[in-house]
This record gives structure tokens, C-alpha cells and sequence, in this order.
């Protein structure tokens, strides 16, 4: 019978935030101000006037970025975790968290390599060879 008064209770909590949700959404459709102006209509830009697409093509680069930033800044975590417990980690964490950071500055060094950190603009032509 106890679990029936907790169902109930539940039950009658989310019954008062519908009703809450749906009293703040009428109320702000009857009293709020209705202007159908032209510049009423237009979104808000920080006070410039939009222009062109909302939808604009970014180079693969800024996600790459992105993604790069948030991989090696979760490692930053796990880094900072050790140093609190480097005490108690001894020397077998001393030499895990070599290991780790080893790992992270050899895809550091490959992402390098590889070109996923260039930002300039790729020639379609090779380098011209400096004269002899």
C-alpha cells in the first residue's frame, strides 16, 4: 500500500508541471504583444541586419580542429587525475602516465605528419626546385 502512495504522488507531480508548462505557453500567447512589422519578422543578429544563407560550408579543418581539441584535452583530464594521486600511484603510475603521455605525443607527431594540423592553403602544384 506504501508504494501505491509514492506512485500517486508521482503521478500527481507530473500532472502539476504539465499544467504549469501549458498555463506559461497560454499565458504568453493571450498576453503577449502581437506587431506583424517587417522588422519584428526578421531574426536578431546582434543588431546587424542578416544577409545571405544561415547555412554556411566550413572547411573540413574546423571540425577536425574540434574534434582534435576535445580528444587531447579529455587525455588533459586523466593527466591531472594522476598528479592528484601520484603518491599513492607510486612508481608503476609514474611510469603508466610516461606511457601515456609517449602515446598522445606519437598521435600528436602523426596528425603532424600526416598534414591534419595545416591551415594554409594546399597548392595543386608541386614546389618549384631553387635554382642551381
Amino acid at each position: 500500500m506504501g508504494e501505491a502512495v509514492h506512485i500517486w504522488f508521482l503521478v500527481a507531480y507530473f500532472v502539476a508541471i504539465l499544467a504549469l508548462v501549458a498555463g506559461m505557453i497560454g499565458g504568453s500567447h493571450f498576453l503577449g504583444q502581437r506587431h506583424m512589422a517587417r522588422a519584428t519578422i526578421q531574426p536578431f543578429e546582434s543588431g546587424m541586419i542578416p544577409l545571405g544563407d544561415a547555412r554556411l560550408r566550413f572547411p573540413i579543418q574546423f571540425y577536425l580542429v574540434a574534434m582534435l581539441f576535445v580528444i587531447f584535452d579529455l587525455e588533459s583530464v586523466f593527466i591531472y587525475t594522476w598528479a592528484i594521486a601520484i603518491r599513492p600511484a607510486g612508481w608503476n603510475g609514474y611510469i603508466a602516465i610516461l606511457a601515456f603521455i609517449g602515446v598522445l605525443l606519437a598521435a600528436l607527431a602523426y596528425l603532424w605528419r600526416l598534414g591534419a594540423l595545416d591551415w594554409g592553403p594546399r597548392s595543386r602544384l608541386r614546389p618549384v626546385p631553387p635554382p642551381r
